[in-house]
């Protein structure tokens, strides 16, 4: 299978902005890690970057410093940058026929928020016939209360995890996934 590897929403909303991504705990280095072994072994990397279009909505608005990537992802090479404003990569974005016009059959999800935009992105990739390996400590969210309850972020990040690993993706570690890219 020929993979690219998406790299979702790593922006600096998630460190210095209203939304700190607290678990798990390294997952900034792990993105950077397979940043760095999918471009060493010649896999395209695609860069997501979240955009709000209300002007009402206090998070991910263009041009903000919190919009813009962290710079971990924005010193690093990407082959393409893709600008969403839903959950989705594949929503209302060329990322589709991107993949499709490189005879890429599997994507492999890092990024933030597990349970919104890396879930949503993987479930939208498997609907459209991709493979998908999700990168469990590549990936990160963090605690959440509204009023339909609280979860923790460890819970959270968890139960996406097993829920994506029952259908959608084969859930690994990032070591694991740089270890297989030298076995293919």
């Amino acid at each position: 299978m020929k993979k690219a590897l998406l790299v979702i929403d790593v922006q600096n909303e998630y460190f210095t902005g209203k939304l700190p991504v607290t678990h798990p705990a390294g997952s900034l280095d792990n993105i950077g890690r397979a940043m760095d072994a999918a471009s060493a072994h010649g896999l395209p990397i695609v860069v997501v970057q979240h955009t709000v279009a209300a002007p009402d909505r206090p998070v991910f608005q263009k041009g903000s410093r919190e919009w813009e990537l962290h710079p971990e992802v924005a010193k690093r090479h990407g082959d393409l940058l893709v600008e969403k404003t839903l959950p989705g990569s594949f929503t209302e974005t060329n990322l589709e026929a991107w993949l499709r016009e490189r005879d890429i059959d599997m994507v492999v999800i890092s990024g933030y928020m597990t349970q919104m935009c890396c879930d949503t992105t993987a479930r939208q990739a498997f609907h459209l016939g991709f493979g998908v390996e999700f990168l469990s400590d590549a990936t990160g969210t963090l605690s959440l209360v509204n009023n339909a309850g609280s979860v923790t972020a460890e819970e959270l990040h968890r139960a996406i995890l097993v829920t994506q690993g029952m259908l959608f993706s084969k859930v690994m570690k990032t070591a694991e996934w740089i270890d297989g890219l030298g076995k293919g």
